[in-house]
């Protein structure tokens, strides 16, 4: 898909590798206020729900979220009484989750019939197994759904059925600290990977640590795998293998060859195997945050993580982004992006009322709070207009021009296959695994379902 607006590049976002693009709910045994039954195996949820939310019936609602304590957390929190305030009757127990724990969470209670109503959704394969399990309800768009949505209306869905509502952009690139480029004396950001390799030489000799990753949280460290074969792989390629789950392309070994030969230059920080990614001033993050290292690759969820882990918990006034570099010789174009979404889902027994609160998360005075907590770029185009923070407009800049975009490759090929993904990759970075070695445990897991 060509993105010229951002309507178009947000929707290609969510789109992911596609052409052109607890306790028991006391809400739930089945009341979804006129669901009807899905041909997917899921209900639609009604976007009236009048029976819940404009009587005095009492309605208590289980929502669920990854957001880390700081300013999203707390636009959550605030959110959550705004819409029990305007809907007398309703309870929302809010329930927030550390990230490298939810997926598991998540699952066990989906398994067992105990899922929230309201809950974090990843897209991707991982939405594809709920649905396909009658876990998730279908949504119905309004006129101004659609419209607070802008062009990111139909990226959580599945044969032309809307399953999840986008919160924001989270495209993925390379964030780092302007006074420690400057130190090193790096005037411009690099393009290609050789260059990379030149600015981390220099912040070594500078006494400076080049780049932090979180291994001990897998993904952060699979997403270098991932960035290489956005490189190398061309999208047609990579679209191929999002629906086939085949790896036979030359170029998914390429990329393991790409990441095996960065390794050689040392780039990452001391421990960096045992290094969490986003809790404590310890963590990748944490050490971006504190000016103790000059780069992480991350989403654009980054600038709220290192604000919430500085010393006051304000913004990096430093901080800024660039694309992840070109690989000489790759397929892959050099502006496509890596990304995803946030955004929420309803579980198959959420009454109506729970589909009102995704709808006000949607409205513009939300997703402008919404965007100013998390430092992100909101899915309503009305709110865009907030996104200040300047690595996050050189994000959203990016976002605007890149060719295409791709799905983190861990939720578009599913849980399973994910898994096997990311530790293949954690495998290599500790010298116990092979580029070919990726390839093999993907396709494994593929071939397993």
């Amino acid at each position: 898909m060509m993105k010229k607006t951002p309507a178009a590049a947000i929707a290609a976002l969510g789109l992911g590798v596609v052409l052109a693009a607890a306790a028991c709910s006391s809400g739930g045994g089945g009341s979804t206020g006129g669901a009807t039954s899905s041909s997917t195996g899921g209900a639609s949820a009604s976007s009236t729900g009048s029976s819940n939310s404009n009587s005095n019936t009492p309605v208590s609602l289980v929502f669920w979220n990854n957001a880390t304590p700081g300013p999203g957390l707390t636009y959550y929190q605030n959110a959550v009484k705004q819409f029990e305030t305007a809907h007398p009757g309703v309870t929302i127990k809010m329930q927030n989750i550390q990230n490298e724990d939810y997926d598991g969470k998540l699952q066990t209670a989906l398994n067992s019939n105990t899922a929230p109503d309201i809950f974090f959704q990843r897209g991707g394969g991982k939405m594809q197994a709920m649905v396909n399990a009658g876990q998730v309800q279908a949504l119905t768009l309004s006129a101004t759904d659609k419209t607070n949505l802008g062009g990111a209306g139909t990226v959580d869905s599945i044969n032309g059925t809307v399953y999840g509502i986008p919160l924001d952009a989270n495209p993925e690139g390379i964030y780092y600290s302007q006074d420690l480029f400057n130190q090193a004396k790096i005037t411009s950001t690099p393009t290609t990977i050789p260059e990379l390799e030149a600015d981390i030489a220099k912040l070594k000799a500078a006494g400076i640590t080049p780049l932090v990753v979180g291994g001990k949280d897998g993904w952060p460290a699979a997403h270098w795998y991932y960035n290489f074969a956005l490189r190398e792989c061309s999208q047609a390629t990579m679209n191929t293998a999002g629906s086939t789950l085949k790896f036979t392309d030359p170029c998914w070994t390429k990329a393991g060859d790409d990441l095996q030969a960065f390794l050689k230059v040392n780039p990452f920080q001391t421990g960096f195997l045992t290094t969490a990614a986003q809790v404590g001033a310890g963590s990748s993050a944490g050490l971006l945050a504190n000016h103790k290292a000059a780069m992480e690759l991350m989403g654009a969820w980054e600038p709220g993580t290192v604000a919430s882990l500085t010393p006051n918990q304000k913004p990096l006034p430093d901080l800024r982004w660039f694309p992840f570099p070109s690989v000489p010789g790759g397929a892959g174009d050099p502006s496509a992006m890596m990304g995803g979404f946030d955004g929420f889902s309803l579980s198959k027994n959420a009454p109506a009322v729970a589909w009102q609160f995704l709808e006000f998360l949607l409205t513009t005075p939300q997703q402008e709070a919404y965007a100013k907590a998390f430092v992100t770029i909101p899915v309503n185009p009305a709110a865009q207009g907030v996104v200040t923070d300047p690595s996050a407009v050189e994000v959203k800049n990016a976002l605007n021009k890149a060719a295409y975009t791709m799905q983190f490759l861990d939720t578009q090929y599913g849980q399973n296959v994910g898994n096997a993904l990311n530790a293949a990759v954690v495998n290599l970075l500790a010298g116990k695994g092979t580029p070919a070695g990726i390839v093999s445990a993907t396709s494994e897991a593929a071939a397993k379902g």
